[in-house]
């Protein structure tokens, strides 16, 4: 296909029926999730001129926000770790990032209420936590000391070391295999954890992040035990004014250097010329040049669609259908005409069966009758989300994904009913009847809206197989200049992740000085 010639090379360039004035190389951005609006700071601030696309009416992507009824929703990211990944973006565009975002410590982390009625509260505060620890399972004490010591290690090596670090090639991967055979990398989460505690209460409450970041902790690597470290490490976070004022800033800082951003600008292909990509093809025909591009988009939907008339050698379509995806998310955001000042901002819900709930999701891809939920009261911590005497919720149970058989135009409005009637019951006495304002996202609407692959919540699951080298690299392996961040690519997803994949692109991405 023809593409047009690289903007870098021109003084004047035409997009969208404007004349563009400005020398420096052009970098467009595919989507304006966290790791896109990330990537284009970063490449903004060494040279380039960037143009961010999003096919949606707002930015964000999965970070976007909804306002319904005086109400103010964020529809996915809540949990905030690892800050100084946002700081440094501030400062790479020359703000403070402290003056602009009011960042609140959330304590407890997460309240964990076990089917039983136990509860256990995460925290930062090691004292607590040992006597968390002491009240649920206190036989485990010396064994939950020792794998917090695990942890930190596998921090020390997985975060410090690795996560900003590109994959590109074998000899990368054979550098850390001493390192992942050292740390039981190579185990799952669950049989990591098994090894050194014996309550199976206490044993979720050590297992569960790979929930957070799409993977099934019965077989997502050990290396993932590092998140219980890092949240240790740098606390929980929500800033004020909900998820959606980080995208607000992001958006201000890309502004500020000279940038821009273009919504309802969906991308219907990726332009390659001479094996290089050249630019893109908009959803209304209009063509835009460009000297990189870097998607933020899904990656399986990124080499399926949006290069789909390009030859590729590795991530091919039969290997892209063999790959193993993320769970889907059921999701319900509603406001009540009342309060439950006790809930925390955070709540992990846990329902009768663990291991066998997991297996129906994840490996049956069935929609179970029971559920382990998240529930996150913003207005906790932020009562402005809502009307003075209200709250404001979601609740997020992971489903399968959409290569399950689950009719979700029948199924949603059932399982939201169930998930109504147990919240009623277990943890917001007095739910039914103090409803104003509701909203259901299904894998359904993952997949309209995101166009992420089978609906999946968080791309390819975390798995050691699909980890690293075995990832979608961020220098794309089939096209030159193509460059990929987001969850679906190294390091993998959660808002560290993410933006640690925009990182990795100040290795990655060349010079602007070699396109003038």
């Amino acid at each position: 296909m023809n593409a047009l010639p690289p903007p870098g090379r021109l003084s004047t360039v035409m997009e969208n029926g404007e004349a563009v004035h400005d020398p420096r190389p052009h970098a467009v951005v595919i989507g304006s999730g966290f790791g896109g609006l990330a990537a284009a700071i970063r490449v903004g601030a060494r040279g380039y001129r960037v143009t961010v696309l999003e096919r949606l009416a707002a930015p964000g992507g999965r970070a976007s926000v909804f306002r319904q009824d005086g109400f103010c929703f964020d529809a996915g990211p809540t949990i905030i770790t690892a800050p100084f990944l946002l700081e440094d973006l501030w400062a790479l565009a020359g703000r403070n990032f402290a003056s602009d975002i009011d960042l609140i410590s959330v304590s407890p982390f997460y309240r964990i209420k076990f089917a039983d009625g136990a509860m256990f509260d995460c925290s930062a505060d090691a004292a607590a936590m040992r006597e968390q620890v002491r009240r649920l399972a206190p036989d485990d004490l010396r064994g939950y000391e020792k794998f917090v010591a695990l942890s930190e290690r596998i921090y020390n090596i997985g975060f410090e070391k690795l996560a900003h670090k590109p994959f590109g090639s074998w000899v990368d991967m054979l550098r850390i295999l001493p390192d992942l055979v050292k740390l039981a990398g190579y185990r799952s989460v669950s049989g990591l954890v098994n090894g050194y505690i014996r309550d199976p209460r206490l044993r979720i409450a050590l297992s569960f992040h790979p929930l957070l970041v799409g993977g099934n902790p019965l077989n997502t690597s050990g290396i993932y035990c590092l998140i219980l470290y890092l949240e240790r490490k740098f606390g929980v976070h929500f800033p004020r004014g909900g998820t959606g004022a980080l995208v607000s800033g992001m958006v201000r800082l890309i502004e500020g250097q000279g940038n821009r951003l273009r919504m309802n600008a969906g991308v219907e292909e990726i332009l390659v010329t001479d094996g290089k990509a050249s630019g893109v093809v908009l959803e209304t025909g209009e063509r835009i040049a460009a000297d990189i591009v870097i998607s933020n988009a899904c990656a399986a939907f990124t080499y399926q669609h949006l290069l789909r008339g390009h030859k590729r050698r590795r991530w091919t379509d039969k290997k892209l259908r063999r790959a193993k995806y993320s769970m889907g998310l059921f999701v319900w955001y509603f406001g009540t005409n009342r309060q439950w000042p006790d809930v925390p901002h955070h709540s992990i819900l846990l329902g009768p069966r663990h291991d066998d709930l997991l297996r129906d999701i994840f490996d049956a891809k069935i929609l179970p009758a029971d559920f382990s939920l998240y529930l996150h009261r913003p207005t906790a911590t932020d009562p402005a989300l809502a009307p003075p005497g209200c709250d404001g919720f979601y609740v997020l149970s992971p489903v399968p994904n959409l290569q399950g058989k689950t009719n979700w135009r029948e199924a949603a409005e059932p399982y939201r009913v169930a998930i109504e009637a147990y919240l009623d019951k277990t943890s917001l006495p007095g739910l039914r009847g103090s409803i104003v304002t509701s909203k259901i996202m299904t894998p359904v609407e993952f997949e309209d809206n995101y166009r992420s692959v089978h609906g999946a919540g968080f791309g390819l699951a975390p798995r050691l197989l699909q980890s690293a080298w075995f990832r979608p690299h961020n220098r794309s392996e089939e096209v030159e200049n193509l460059f990929l961040v987001g969850a679906g690519t190294h390091p993998g997803a959660g808002v560290p992740g993410v933006l640690s994949s925009a990182r990795v692109l100040d290795e990655v991405v060349p010079d602007a000085a070699i396109f003038r």
